[in-house]
């Protein structure tokens, strides 16, 4: 921009409301790490406003928007290494977005003013973290999955998906094979109407039809599904990779081995590391094991295949897949694009958004996953119908997604209460898993449960209901985790000495009585009452004046200095 040029532009961004998200004013702070975040928030926040490009501008006052100058010297700053700021700042934005810097004077003062290009092809990151703007405040993007969808929505037409685009230099030579004539026979399978039409394409025509090349030129995705091991040199600096690790009881790792293209072949070779061993239990109280795997082939293919097709790859992450005794736990790097487990189950149908959607087409035509967004629903119900724990979603960290496949029945009566309700639905019962894992419920979800008499307590100290403690043999465990009744029974007790000065004990268990579990029968309840007011007398809270019936309890005079 010439002088005048840059003058216009300073005018015209003081003249912003202070709630921009595509402009930031700083005075003089020019930490080369806030920098970054700034322009990963200022590039994304400017590609959600629908604007080309976002400003950071020094030597304005953020508040008042007065010219103060800046001591600020982009030319002369260091990143970290003694890199100079400028190629350190590129170096760590991923994907690669263009900015602009200026330095000029307004009113005689210096001021310096970064321009960076709006995100175009995924939201942009800054040493693997994204970051927004929300307001005037720049805040983790992961933080806001309102925002991160509508930008993967924005930026997922196929000229901004990663997955579609031409590696250049690429040809079909550099594809395998035995992974192309796999993938043959996959697209028969789902399109069994073409299966002889299929036999007579050439290897270019059929990985133009199944939308894995685009006019006969190798994409990345081409190269993720279908390339040999050594052309993965195209895709850098995105990994293609598959880790399997095996660790012990005691979380030591034992083995591990690391699968890279052609990924279509990779998820068997995976698959034939993990031990998928039998397991044994009794159904319906019976004298005749039940004998199943330990995992649903299905299933762990549903799994996998997904963190193949939304993996973020421009972040330079992999796939892990860790089996342990009991579990296994695959995680990938990238956005939970539906934001819940129970939006994909109540919808049941297909996110309007992918952020590799050519990629997921690809494998849809390739029989490796289904877009008809009965996917995760399925995994749900597979797992119910075999009586396994339900899978668990875990997506509390932005920006990654970690699902957990459960290889035993932990609880066989448990097991058993839930395929007799035969009331419960899907959400249920993934609900009330939530709760045995101490994991937040929604407020529909807790309305559900309570209706159905599953749990008991408040949020977000949720236990399983009496009912479900007394079906499944867990009283005592049930009795463990409600350790609220007793600190409420006690405060209840106070209360009531406090407001009539002494009290009988069938005053008091005519106050508690009601208040205790169902789970306990009523000497167990009167035997609850007697233990907790031998503690509070023990912790100098009351005293008891005679015995028998004819005792009365009182406030102890060292009440409170116990405590003190």
């Amino acid at each position: 921009m010439t002088a005048p040029e840059l003058q216009a532009k300073l005018t015209e961004l003081l003249a912003l409301p202070q709630e921009s998200e595509w402009a930031e004013f700083k005075h003089n702070n020019s930490d080369p790490q806030m920098i970054g975040e700034y322009l990963s928030a200022l590039s994304n926040s400017a590609a959600i406003d629908g604007r080309p490009v976002g400003y950071i501008v020094w030597g304005v006052e953020d508040g008042t928007r007065a010219v103060a100058g800046t001591t600020f010297k982009p030319r002369t700053q260091k990143g970290a290494g003694n890199e100079d700021l400028e190629p350190w700042l590129n170096k760590l934005l991923a994907p690669r977005v263009n900015f602009r810097i200026f330095e000029f004077e307004a009113g005689g003062k210096p001021v310096v003013l970064f321009e960076v290009q709006a995100a175009n092809s995924a939201p942009v990151a800054f040493g693997g973290k994204r970051w927004v703007r929300v307001g005037s405040h720049k805040k983790p993007l992961g933080e806001h999955p309102e925002r991160e969808r509508q930008l993967w929505l924005l930026l997922s037409g196929p000229a901004q998906d990663w997955s579609a685009q031409v590696c250049p230099g690429a040809t079909p030579a550099d594809l395998d094979p035995a992974a192309v004539a796999f993938a043959r026979q996959e697209y028969k399978k789902k399109h069994p109407a073409l299966a002889a039409e299929v036999d007579g394409w050439d290897d270019v025509t059929f990985l133009n039809k199944a939308k894995v090349c685009i006019n006969g030129q190798v994409t990345r995705t081409a190269v993720l599904l279908l390339g040999r091991n050594e052309a993965e040199h195209f895709l850098s600096p995105a990994v293609a990779r598959i880790s399997w690790v095996l660790k012990d009881e005691h979380g030591v790792e034992k083995d591990y081995q690391h699968f890279g293209p052609p990924l279509i072949l990779a998820v068997d070779a995976v698959f034939a590391r993990i031990r998928n061993l039998t397991y044994r239990y009794l159904p319906d109280a019976t004298l005749f094991p039940t004998e199943v795997t330990q995992y649903d082939p299905w299933v762990l293919r549903e799994t996998l295949h997904n963190c193949i097709a939304h993996q973020d790859y421009p972040r330079g992450g992999k796939i892990n897949v860790v089996e342990s005794p009991a579990s296994l736990l695959f995680t990938n790097v990238g956005p939970f694009v539906p934001g819940t487990v129970e939006e994909v189950i109540v919808r049941d149908a297909p996110p309007e958004v992918y952020p590799n959607r050519f990629l997921a087409e690809a494998m849809v035509n390739l029989n490796m996953i289904d877009t008809i967004g009965s996917g995760i629903k399925r995994m749900f119900t597979r797992q119910r119908q075999r009586n396994f724990p339900m899978p668990d979603f875990e997506l509390s960290e932005p920006g990654r997604v970690k699902v957990r496949l459960f290889g035993e029945v932990v609880d066989e009566k448990y097991t058993r209460m839930l395929k007799s309700r035969t009331d419960l639905t899907l959400l249920d019962v993934l609900a009330l898993h939530k709760v045995q894992l101490g994991r937040p419920v929604s407020e529909d979800e807790l309305r559900s449960l309570k209706a159905k008499k599953l749990v008991e307590g408040r949020r977000p100290n949720l236990i399983v209901s009496a009912s479900v403690a007394a079906a499944t043999e867990t009283v005592v465990d049930y009795l463990k985790k409600r350790g609220i009744d007793k600190a409420y029974c006690q405060r209840m007790v106070v209360e009531l000495l406090e407001n009539q000065g002494q009290a009988s004990r069938q005053d008091i268990d005519n106050l508690l009585l009601a208040k205790l579990s169902d789970a306990l029968d009523d000497e167990q309840k009167r035997n609850f009452i007697k233990n907790l007011l031998q503690e509070m007398r023990r912790n100098q809270e009351v005293d008891v004046q005679g015995k028998g019936p004819a005792a009365v309890w009182k406030l102890s005079k060292h009440a409170g200095e116990a405590g003190s």
